[in-house]
């Protein structure tokens, strides 16, 4: 009790020496409140004990490992962060911290039907029935269409998700919903993973996703549809879309088409796929849980065709960042 009234009236004191007003009569305040002038002293000269320093210092990095994800980690994703650099802290604790220091995850909205599903033909089949962790890379993809509002008019993502790791292989951003753009990155996630056709693809009932040149595109696929108006059978890659606006897009005032791709790319490909750590991942990285894979079949003797991404992503990922940024000037 003693120290916090010592430590209020520092910090009171300090202010209005901050601020240059008159010195606080330090003995009226101390005698008022019930404690010697000579204990408050002594107190002031006292150094931080271990305990105040490691809790300095994990503020510190705290705060430090909150800036570098944007302002997106709670404290969940924080205590791993802290426990993979030989930390010993509980997720309580790095909560309580981050309540001292004001800060917190984004807000999390509430799911909302924003698409209406043009086929409930009997005939699409849900394949995948909500079985979201497949045991390999390339056994199960899933694809959805977002929308992304500018000052010019709406623009659309249509993503392609890696089920096993949670990446996204393929994106397009459009200006139209015409189903030639998800022709286009069906095949991009093709040549982006070496492979003809994994063994299911997932999406819903959307007109662009039932139409005759998806039907051509995605030859020799198994195509999964959701369930009728239940979006949550392709619940990975609707959570996607509703976090690349919560913590990013929904930050900006997007001007157009060009100012769209640049916050999309820069979410996606230097921050998402190969920075952002996943639950579902074993808190790593989209990139890292593959290449976990990739090490654990090539110990075990098992053949493993590599994808056209290169090992390290991250020289690949700065250049081409440079070039496709400077060609949108």
């Amino acid at each position: 009790m003693t120290e916090a009234l010592f430590l209020e009236t520092a910090q009171y004191e300090g202010q209005l020496q901050e601020q240059g007003e008159r010195r606080l009569n330090v003995s009226g305040v101390l005698r008022i409140l019930g404690v010697s002038r000579s204990g408050y002293l002594s107190w002031k000269k006292r150094l931080p004990s271990d305990r105040e320093r490691r809790k300095k210092a994990l503020k510190e990095r705290i705060l430090s490992i909150y800036d570098e994800s944007h302002q997106n980690y709670g404290a969940p994703k924080i205590t791993e962060c802290l426990r993979k650099e030989g930390e010993k802290i509980s997720e309580k604790t790095v909560g309580n911290y981050m309540r001292e220091l004001g800060i917190k995850a984004q807000y999390i909205k509430p799911y909302t039907v924003t698409t209406i599903d043009s086929d409930f033909s009997s005939e699409l089949k849900n394949i995948l029935d909500e079985k979201f962790n497949p045991e390999k890379p390339d056994a199960v993809w899933c694809s959805d269409i977002t929308y992304i509002w500018t000052f010019e008019g709406f623009v659309y993502l249509t993503s392609i998700m890696d089920l096993y790791s949670r990446k996204i292989i393929a994106w397009v951003l459009s200006d139209t919903l015409e189903a030639k753009w998800v022709i286009k990155v069906v095949e991009r996630a093709k040549a982006a993973r070496n492979v003809d056709n994994p063994q299911i693809i997932h999406t819903d009932r959307g007109i662009q996703y039932v139409c005759k040149d998806y039907v051509e595109a995605t030859e020799g696929m198994q195509r999964s549809y959701s369930k009728k108006a239940y979006p949550w059978d392709n619940a990975c890659i609707e959570s996607f879309h509703a976090l690349i606006k919560r913590e990013w897009l929904n930050r900006f005032k997007i001007f157009n088409y060009n100012h769209a791709y640049r916050l999309v790319f820069q979410y996606i490909e230097t921050f998402y796929n190969t920075v952002r750590i996943h639950s579902h991942c074993g808190y790593l990285s989209p990139d890292e849980y593959e290449k976990q894979y990739r090490n654990s079949v090539a110990c075990a003797g098992i053949p493993y065709l590599a994808h056209n991404s290169v090992t390290d992503p991250s020289p690949l990922i700065y250049f081409r960042t440079i070039s496709i940024l400077n060609s949108l000037e």
